[in-house]
């Protein structure tokens, strides 16, 4: 294992504080429930497979019980709204896709899991455009939701071409409006994700991949994770170490139980059953034994830096900070499953 910096020390002391510390608060007033005791979390998600699959099993599982915590689970449209949300208190937890990773990385935002590994974004190209390689984006006109995974793939696929922003005409707007633009044709390309793109393809079925996230790996891996405030990691880590549990023994229900996750999150999202049903081929999941090894090896933190390297390069992050300063692994790989300590 790599040594370990100061935010690694730092995080180490806060889990010696546990053992110290028989109580604490969350981050407001009303983060214990006098009545029973449980403390309450503002958590954040996205309404898809893999923003919401976990908070799903949580619930379905009881594990928010087990654990002594109660969940007032907000949803939202993408991860920046997200830690906007963090930064004035209106969540304490929430999910980010790896489009938004740059957010934790320019200090916004602690990282307490990774969820899964996304495989699900691309850019896609119409038929007739003209477009059947990523050089061929050059002067075309292509829809993105900026600040998203979306984004990322296209400044990916770019890089790989030699191309700079410049070459292409990059129409930003909503990931909903993406689906629209590229539908009826407003657009050339898009750079968008699974299942948006089922949604496409039953307007043009034709449709083109230009570029996949698979093209890059294994030099880049892309890690969708929950998130919480910094100064609530540092001020109450019992708390975070309680949600993470929780989020641990989540996801290795869902390693264990792929397809039937698929239609816990449709039930929990309150779509057909079937909605959903393929959504686990677009990522990979790891238990969290597997997760705990790859954090104590410094895979994890190797994840996180190629990706600050990719939004240094995108202008994102003026300085492409270090993992360790950001994700707690430590913490990650002390919390029990469903941890009540």
């Amino acid at each position: 294992m790599k040594s370990i910096p100061a935010v690694r020390r730092r995080t180490a002391g806060l889990l010696l504080a546990l053992a110290l510390v028989s109580t604490a608060t969350a981050c407001g007033d009303d983060s214990a429930d006098a009545a029973g005791g449980a403390q309450k979390v503002k958590f954040g998600y996205i309404a898809d497979y893999s923003g919401s699959v976990a908070l799903a099993v949580a619930q379905k599982q009881g594990l928010w019980k087990k654990a002594g915590v109660t969940p007032d689970l907000r949803v939202f449209t993408n991860g920046p709204l997200q830690v906007t949300a963090l930064g004035t208190g209106d969540l304490d937890f929430g999910y980010l896709g790896p489009g938004a990773l740059w957010l934790p990385a320019s200090g916004r935002a602690s990282i307490v899991s990774v969820n899964m590994l996304g495989l699900a974004d691309r850019v896609i190209a119409r038929p007739g455009s003209g477009i059947e390689k990523p050089a061929d984006l050059k002067g075309k006109k292509v829809a993105v939701a900026e600040g998203t995974s979306g984004d990322m793939i296209l400044n990916l696929a770019l890089n790989e071409a030699g191309l700079k922003p410049d070459d292409i005409t990059k129409v930003a707007m909503d990931a909903s409006t993406v689906v629209t633009a590229f539908s009826s044709g407003q657009v050339d390309a898009a750079a968008t994700w699974y299942p948006l793109i089922d949604t496409m393809k039953k307007k043009v079925p034709d449709l083109r991949e230009v570029s996949r996230t698979q093209d890059y790996y294994p030099k880049l891996t892309f890690p969708n994770v929950f998130v919480t405030q910094p100064k609530l990691a540092s001020g109450n880590p019992e708390l975070v170490k309680k949600v993470t549990g929780v989020l641990k023994e989540a996801g290795d229900w869902i390693a264990a139980h792929p397809e039937e996750s698929e239609t816990v999150a449709a039930d929990f999202l309150k779509l057909p059953s079937d909605q959903l049903k393929g959504s686990t081929k677009y990522v990979k999941i790891l238990p969290s034994d597997e997760l705990s090894k790859l954090t104590q090896d410094g895979t994890v933190d190797g994840w996180f830096d190629e990706l600050a390297g990719v939004f240094n390069r995108m202008g994102k992050l003026p300085k492409a900070g270090k993992a360790s300063d950001y994700y707690l692994g430590d913490l990650y790989t002390a919390a029990g499953k469903a941890d009540r300590s």
